[in-house]
């Protein structure tokens, strides 16, 4: 018995991945692939079904109409309630890990740079704020149990709106839950925008672990930096994500802990983008660096600035001329709870469809492929495809969330990412060595054997020239929520039932 439970478990899997192919295949039948595409651009969970709320989009398009927005609780300040100080800490990007620093910086303007340059420390070092501040980041009333995740932030691009301009100084002034995200992120830089101009765009939370009393909550923010202001063109300055995690009392009147930083666990964890003119249309430069230290943390946990002695007395907790009182904290016992990497994981795919697909490391794939008589799909490319140091951005918001493409990287594949910085330093690797041989700038998709050799491959570029709509009908159709072309999701299982048949062919010589 404990054996058939496992093997009933994958083989139905297994019937529902060859269903979400079988559909997808009729669905391609009946609308064409750019009927496929606007509607796939809908279907948010994939499912190849549209539901009531994914249709809503649609129907506030036709009809003008939007549903009355939910009603958002203004955060209210507690005179009595409790305090804490948050400290920011940063160690400037980098410049000499830009690829422009290569050839020192050539055709690149002093102006450009000049906010780059002069972000040297954070704008304000040291800030005290509200418990009740921190209410924000509760979950709504559906979402209590360990493991839920939610938006704190939603993200408003969707196959209507496309992209946010690029020509733009100064952030929106932010409204509800915002204003706090917008004044943590201030601290670092007087202009942040919290809703960048490119997916993901939003704030998402997790409840980690749950006592009666507290929550320990994990959250991901995707936004940017506007370091220039006039008369230099905009620079934009987009951190890959910031991440961490907050504990705090159900009802917010205390904060135990908080922390809020930009992971520097990758050789490259920042995208930057200008502009050489002051118009949409104007020329713009990319380039990616690795910023060391960007962080916020709690000096200690929330304190209440007056308290009442046995008299009745009002007392100045913070002491005056004296001695400031000491406060204790009880310890804190979580009746559940799950790993801090579980949490961060369904982060990703709130913000990730594609990681629906477990992306392993470069060489544990390898090892899964070999264990499970897999060939491994894995994507080379110049930024994280996880985040907004992306260099392959226009692939994971389209064909790799797509159900079909998910159903067949599910069913035959082992799939991986890696950078290239990454493979470079796997000096020893012959695996490395190969992927570095069959690659192009700036993202190469490649089918490989267990043992390192590539049996197909093709550059994200060739790709999207060969997916893409012709001009004339270009115009007609509407684009995805990044307000990319096309890039054809027959296509890419085509590419990789082509990479199954070379190994086949391979194998048998």
């Amino acid at each position: 018995m404990f054996i058939i439970v496992p093997l009933l478990a994958f083989g139905y899997t297994y019937y529902q991945d060859s269903q979400l192919l079988k559909r997808h295949e009729v669905a391609l039948k009946a609308l064409g692939t750019e009927g496929l595409f606007l509607f796939s651009s809908l279907d948010t969970n994939h499912d190849l079904y549209l539901s009531p709320e994914e249709f809503k989009l649609v129907a506030e398009k036709l009809t003008g109409i939007s549903p009355p927005a939910d009603f958002e609780e203004e955060v209210t300040h507690d005179p009595n309630g409790e305090t804490l100080t948050l400290e920011a800490k940063m160690q400037p990007l980098q410049l000499d890990t830009m690829t422009k620093s290569k050839d020192g910086f050539l055709g690149v303007t002093h102006s450009s740079l000049s906010g780059l340059r002069s972000w040297q420390s954070p704008a304000v070092p040291s800030m005290s704020f509200s418990a009740s501040q921190f209410r924000a980041f509760l979950p709504p009333k559906n979402k209590g149990e360990v493991g839920d995740t939610w938006w704190v932030i939603q993200s408003e691009l969707n196959i209507f709106t496309g992209y946010l301009p690029n020509n733009r100084y100064h952030p929106p002034a932010p409204r509800g839950k915002e204003v706090l995200i917008h004044s943590l992120l201030s601290m670092f830089h007087p202009r942040p925008f919290i809703k960048s101009r490119f997916a993901p765009q939003g704030t998402v939370a997790c409840i980690r672990a749950a006592s009666d009393f507290y929550l320990d909550i994990v959250f991901r923010i995707h936004a940017e930096f506007q370091l220039n202001d006039v008369p230099d063109f905009p620079f934009w300055f987009t951190p890959g994500q910031f991440t961490g995690n907050i504990i705090l009392s159900r009802d917010s009147s205390h904060v135990r802990q908080f922390t809020l930083y930009v992971p520097n666990d990758r050789t490259l964890n920042v995208d930057m983008e200008w502009l050489y003119g002051a118009t949409e249309n104007s020329n713009m430069e990319v380039d990616i660096g690795y910023l060391p230290q960007m962080e916020l943390q709690a000096a200690g946990p929330s304190t209440p600035s007056f308290i009442q002695d046995e008299e009745g007395n009002i007392i100045d907790s913070r002491g005056g001329g004296s001695d400031p009182i000491q406060f204790v904290f009880e310890d804190i016992h979580w009746a559940s709870e799950i790993s801090r990497e579980e949490a961060g994981r369904r982060l990703e795919v709130t913000f990730y469809p594609f990681k629906k697909v477990s992306y392993l490391p470069f060489s544990e794939a390898f090892q899964r492929a070999q264990e499970e008589s897999k060939l491994v799909h894995s994507i080379l490319l110049w930024g994280a495809l996880d985040d907004q140091s992306c260099s392959g951005r226009t692939l994971r918001e389209t064909v790799l969330e797509s159900s079909p493409v998910l159903a067949l990287l599910n069913q035959s594949f082992v799939s991986s990412w890696s950078l290239v910085k990454e493979l470079e330093d796997m000096q020893v690797s012959e695996r490395a060595r190969l992927h570095l041989e069959n690659y192009n700038f700036p993202v190469e998709m490649m089918v490989a054997l267990p043992n390192g050799t590539i049996v197909h491959h093709i550059n994200a570029n060739y790709f999207l020239d060969q997916t893409s709509m012709k001009p004339e009908e270009e115009a007609a159709t509407f684009s995805f929520s990044g307000g990319f072309e096309d890039p054809s999701t027959a296509t890419y299982i085509n590419f990789l039932k082509e990479g199954l048949e070379k190994a086949k062919e391979h194998l048998a010589q």
